[in-house]
């Protein structure tokens, strides 16, 4: 083998590469002269909400029959969502699009109490409306009919006219009233919806002017003077909870379609920490298990698998912290079966090099043959499942099934590295160690 020395030096600097990334949180590059900070990221293991505890919520776009929903409004959606969990303090969320007319939420890590938040504050469309109640005073909680322009609906009794929307808003905090101490909500108004709100409370000074949320009243107040500064705040039976809830719905925006839970599925942190401990024996039991079955049947070769098996383990793992993987059940399932794969190429490779012992190769001869006429079966088996294993993705994307995808990118990224271990660093290991050391006894170290 050409280069020899070079692929050892390469496999080593990976090896040493990859403990690195294994064994730290963060990665820093720092230049010994001057003490700046040359490269820094952070490579803290992510794990699901299966190993850490948490929510997954499957929200789905709630529609008449018959009306359908654009991928455009379902995007928007998804966003709206995202940022009002951001906003709750929701770390390490994932909120993604899944078929035509669902959205996925996965929140690893939330705690039961808040779960429960989560849920009520994501599916409201929180749709902000500035109502024409005129002298009819509402109790608050009131449902009612609004329409926007200068005609009210046909056959509709009590619907009332939206001066704006939220959309008209610029900036809302929570605040306190100056004088009862009481949770508020303070808005600023854009320089449109500014001179909308300025010319009507000029006009209609002691009516009053509702505050709707989807179509609820929140708050009634009369108008007592014109508001022409552009601000203002809306009072109700707030605490600082649900102040904020409502903060967080009008920042970010209403949801252009209503969403309703079709499925919600809470994890404890105990249950999840079990589920990691159980998952982490069990892969070294089988690890375990299946080393001392290459060494004991296949010797030398199997020895020399092992030790590309167990760098093939510190190499996937390191890809999975630096290019933040979220690790889950699914995955570990997928990185076990993949590295059963990564065995299945060298047990083709041994058998083929045994063939050619068997026909009175020489030993270097056989490694050599063994190698070249294994390839095309290690190939193609490997491209099915990288081939599946695309299909599977597709699948869990497109159908929400995030078990199916975590799975699907595990057992890739496995069959990859697999490859390059079982081609570049068994074939490398092996190739050394015959080269300083001279086999003779075919029998007792290659197991025929």
């Amino acid at each position: 083998m050409k280069n020899l020395t070079l692929r050892l030096l390469l496999i080593a600097f990976l090896v040493a590469l990859a403990i690195w990334v294994d064994t730290v949180n963060t990665i820093r590059i720092v230049n010994p002269f001057t003490g700046q900070v040359l490269y820094e990221r952070n490579v803290a293991t992510l794990l699901g909400l299966d190993l850490r505890g948490g929510l997954q919520v499957v929200l789905e776009a709630d529609l008449p029959p018959g009306q359908e929903v654009t991928a455009e409004q379902m995007e928007v959606a998804r966003s709206v969502v995202e940022n009002r969990t951001n906003a709750l303090g929701v770390s390490e969320n994932v909120v993604q699009v899944a078929g035509n007319t669902r959205i996925v939420g996965e929140f690893p890590g939330l705690g039961e109490e808040n779960a429960q938040r989560i849920l009520d504050i994501i599916q409201q469309t929180g749709l902000l409306e500035f109502v024409e109640l005129g002298d009819t005073v509402l109790p608050e909680g009131t449902l009612i009919v609004t329409y926007t322009g200068d005609t009210p609906p046909e056959g509709v009794e009590n619907a009332y006219r939206t001066l704006m929307t939220g959309a008209a808003l610029q900036t809302v905090t929570v605040d306190r009233h100056p004088v009862t101490r009481a949770p508020v909500i303070a808005f600023t108004l854009t320089s449109e919806g500014a001179k909308i709100f300025g010319d009507y409370t000029s006009t209609h000074i002691g009516k009053i002017l509702g505050i709707a949320l989807d179509k609820r009243i929140i708050s009634a107040p009369r108008i007592g003077d014109a508001i022409t500064s552009g601000s203002g705040i809306i009072e109700g039976d707030f605490t600082v909870e649900s102040a904020n809830a409502l903060a967080i719905q009008l920042r970010y925006g209403s949801l252009p379609v209503p969403l309703k839970i079709v499925d919600a599925r809470y994890i404890g942190p105990t249950l999840g920490e079990d589920s990691l401990q159980k998952s982490i024996v069990a892969g070294i039991v089988g690890m375990i298990i299946v080393m001392l079955f290459m060494v004991i049947y296949y010797r030398l070769p199997g020895f020399v698998a092992d030790i590309s098996i167990l760098i093939y383990a510190l190499l996937t793992f390191a890809l999975f912290k630096f290019f933040h993987f979220t690790l889950t059940l699914p995955g570990i399932a997928g990185f076990l079966l993949s590295t059963g794969a990564a065995l299945d190429a060298n047990i083709l490779i041994f058998e083929r090099i045994k063939e050619e012992l068997r026909s009175g190769l020489s030993l270097m001869n056989a490694v050599e043959k063994g190698w070249k006429r294994a390839w095309s079966s290690i190939r193609d088996s490997n491209i099915a499942t990288i081939i599946t294993s695309a299909i599977l993705f597709w699948f869990g994307s497109s159908f929400g099934a995030t078990i199916v995808k975590g799975f699907s990118v595990t057992l890739f990224l496995g069959v990859a590295v697999s490859l390059f271990t079982a081609l570049f660093v068994s074939r490398t290991l092996l190739t050394a160690v015959l080269t300083r050391f001279k086999v003779t006894n075919l029998e007792r170290w290659f197991g025929l």
